[in-house]
Order: structure tokens, then sequence, then C-alpha cells
């Protein structure tokens, strides 16, 4: 069988950028409990190493670096404290699949290092769990529409890559309406994200065939009003609903703010089938990383979401760990 064809798509600047897909050879990572075991040893040892170096020497290089990488220069100057949802899906895209003008030496080095291999792997985890926590649903309600909810997801690229999971493991539970909604302030990212997926529904796509709209919405997770009348009208009408957050709310947003959201998808009970997304570790490596960085990550870990999310109405189902986060499947209590 020859090998897989990897769509590509064009951003707002006209870059053109493969579009991950966790499925194929040239992004797919082992997360075996002994890869994974690997991947934390590189990780724990990269951050030693890390650790012997002043603050300011860090910065010093970084900075200079800046000046031959541009994915360097989105980590040294963050836009408001986080990382821009386009260079992050860049990053994940993973050393050897780097377009120009991001392939230089020092991009391939940055994307290579065990904390970014943790994003590649952060996203092929929230992908599975969305996926595997659908398929009871979809098989109970054959041709119901569904709707997925990407709170700051940017391109959606976990959204589109469960898809892609769903549509291998069981090519009938797809067979339905779907439409992937971002609920983003960004606009580049999200515009990427409806590229990609038309190059993923072309006729040798992995996604050929399939009923998905894409749909942006400008929203701020600290006013979660708005998602509650959407959450419940879509409920109403009979459509399954999946809510996803990879690397955006529970590991950027306030206590306050993942509360509330958490209590719209919930919708009394009436919402969300399941809620995806990754929790920043709070072990010593993580949190040192964050207070160098100019990230407003929040290291709560395990023990210090899952009241978080008891109060919004959610049990933790399932965790996935990597180096850099846990990815946790949430049910409706």
């Amino acid at each position: 069988m020859p090998d897989a064809i990897v769509a590509h798509a064009e951003t707002d600047e006209g870059h053109v950028l493969p579009v991950i897909d966790v499925t194929h050879p040239l992004f797919a990572l082992a997360d075996d409990p002994e890869s994974l075991a690997v991947s934390a040893e590189a990780y724990r040892d990269s951050e030693q190493r890390g650790a012997r170096i002043p603050a300011f020497v860090t910065r010093l290089m970084l900075r200079l670096a800046a000046r031959r990488s541009l994915l360097i220069r989105a980590l040294v100057h963050p836009h408001a404290g986080y990382l821009d949802g386009l260079s992050t899906y860049i990053l994940k895209l993973g050393a050897h699949n780097l377009p120009s003008p991001f392939n230089s030496d020092i991009d391939r080095r940055l994307a290579a290092t065990p904390q970014v291999v943790a994003m590649r792997l952060r996203l092929q985890q929230t992908a599975r769990l969305i996926a595997e926590g659908l398929e009871p649903h979809l098989d109970a309600a054959p041709g119901a529409p569904l709707h997925l909810l990407n709170i700051g997801g940017g391109p959606a690229i976990d959204s589109l890559n469960a898809l892609i999971l769903l549509k291998q493991a069981r090519p009938e539970a797809p067979a339905r309406p779907i439409t992937v909604h971002v609920l983003d302030l960004d606009t580049a990212g999200p515009r990427f994200g409806a590229a990609a997926l038309e190059a993923l529904r072309t006729a040798d796509g992995p996604l050929a065939g399939m009923d998905v709209t894409f749909s942006h919405d400008t929203y701020d997770w600290n006013a979660a009003a708005a998602l509650d009348g959407f959450v419940r009208q879509a409920a109403a009408d009979g459509a399954i609903l999946a809510a996803s957050s990879e690397g955006a709310l529970f590991e950027y947003g306030s206590d306050d703010a993942i509360v509330a959201n958490l209590k719209a998808l919930h919708a009394g009970g009436t919402g969300v089938k399941l809620a995806v997304g990754s929790v920043t570790r709070a072990d010593r490596f993580r949190r040192r990383t964050i207070m160098t960085g100019g990230f407003n990550l929040v290291p709560r870990g395990i023990d210090g979401f899952a009241p978080l999310a008891k109060q919004g109405g959610f049990d933790i189902a399932r965790i996935e760990a990597a180096p850099i986060s846990d990815q946790v499947l949430l049910r409706p209590r």
C-alpha cells in the first residue's frame, strides 16, 4: 500500500504548511508506556541542564537566536503571554516536517527538543481522548449531528484529528453532519484550520466524503454566558456535543473562567457528552520553566484542576500523561 499523501494548506501570509495527521507516519509518535517514560526522562534531563544556566544568559541566547528564527522570535515575544495558535501549530509539525521559512538549523533543533515533542504528544493524546470518548455516543445515535466545540483552539487541529481517528476506527460512526466550532479571539489560526479541513476532505484525504463544516466565533473565555446559550440550543436540537481545549483554557485560564466555561458546557446536565483538555503539570521542572519564561501558564496539576472540574459539573474519567501536561477526559456528573 503506498504511503498516504500529506495534505497542505496555506496561511494568511502565504506560507504553505503540512496538515498534521497523527495517524500518518510523518507525524505519529509512539506513546506506549515505555516510550512515554523515555520522553519524560529526556524532558527532565533537558530541564536539569537548562537549570544550570543563569536565567539572564538563557534570555540573551534566545534573543540572539530570535534574529535567525521566526519560531524563537514568537517564543521570546509571546502575544499577551501566550504562544499564538499558528506558531504553536508549526512547532507541532516536527523537526523533519518544517517548511520554509521555518526550517533553519536552529528551527529544527528547537522542534526536536523534548519540550516541543511533548506538545506533539499533547495534541495526539487530546485527539485520541476526544475520538474514543465519542464512540459510544455516536453508536447510540446514528445520524445525529455532531458539534465539536474547540475553546481557544486556533486551527482546531485536535478536533480535526479526532475526526480522522474516528473515521479510521469506525467508518460509519462519523456519517452525519459535523460542525467544528472554534471559539477563539484569534482569527489567523481558525482561517488556517478551515483551509486545513478542506485539504483533508479532498478525494484522497483522510476526511474525504465527510460532511464537515468549520465555523469560527470570536469568543472570550472570561465571558462564558454566550457559550451556555449555544450549548443548550444545540443539545435541544438533538445534536451530540463534545468540547476540547488543547493548550488553552485549562492551562491559561483563571479558576473562575474554567469553572464558568465548564458550567456552560454542562448546561445543567443537558450539555456536552464530554470535555477534553490539557492541564499544565505542577512539578518543579514545569514550574521553573514557567517562572523563567514569558507565558502566563498556570501549573495546577491534576490535584489543582480536579476541584475546578467538580465545581463545573464534571468528573475526570481518564488521564493521559505527557512531560509538560496531563490530558484529561471529563464526563458530566
